[in-house]
């Protein structure tokens, strides 16, 4: 089996396009974008676009190893990768626990690493899609906000019966209205206050 390494420091590879342009011709230039603001910190949701990533909890101790600041996404979803803009917003549900944990702004455009930071039982599977990104709300394992407290009034989960709920988190990557991180998000904040009252 061959072992992948990551490009050396500086030299992440830029997604280049899904497939060779149309009529033949020179493939495009995998010149990164230019030209989008990545938002202040302080600056809550409200502008750019809202994911949602399940993510199991040993994935996720992996992303909080790195400070919140890289994110990988799984292979079979680059297509979806490819729409993620600096400003757009991570949410993260942990698979198995059903609880958000986090939300966090991305910073930078999507880059491919194959350095091996999360796993799955897939071998092959390396997370190469990836982000910069900047934590905005991170809580303590303990202080997770179960989903079920806040399924029926989520937009996105209305597209499932009732009792299916738990459906509308299957999957990978999902895009979220930003009503929705919004409601998340006041929880966190919530429950963080509630914390400093408490102390």
């Amino acid at each position: 089996m061959s072992e992948d390494f990551p490009p050396p420091a500086g030299q992440q590879s830029p997604i280049a396009p899904a497939g060779p342009p149309a009529g033949g011709g020179q493939p495009r230039s995998k010149r990164r974008r230019r030209g989008v603001r990545s938002p202040g910190r302080g600056e809550t949701a409200g502008s750019g676009q809202c994911w949602m990533l399940v993510i199991s909890p040993d994935n996720f101790r992996k992303t909080r190893e790195q400070g919140f600041s890289v994110q990988g996404i799984k292979s079979r979803h680059r297509r979806r990768a490819e729409t993620i803009r600096p400003g757009d917003h991570l949410l993260y549900y942990i698979a198995g626990r059903m609880c958000f944990a986090a939300t966090c702004t991305v910073t930078s455009p999507v880059f491919e690493d194959h350095s091996h930071v999360w796993r799955t039982a897939r071998r092959e599977e390396d997370y190469p899609w990836r982000v910069k990104t900047r934590p905005d709300h991170v809580l303590e394992e303990s202080e997770w906000v179960p989903a079920k407290n806040l399924a029926y009034r989520l937009e996105y989960v209305k597209k499932w019966p009732p009792e299916q709920w738990s459906m509308a988190f299957q999957g990978h990557l999902h895009q979220l209205p930003q009503k929705d991180l919004k409601l998340i998000e006041d929880e966190f904040k919530r429950t963080v206050r509630d914390r400093a009252a408490a102390s």
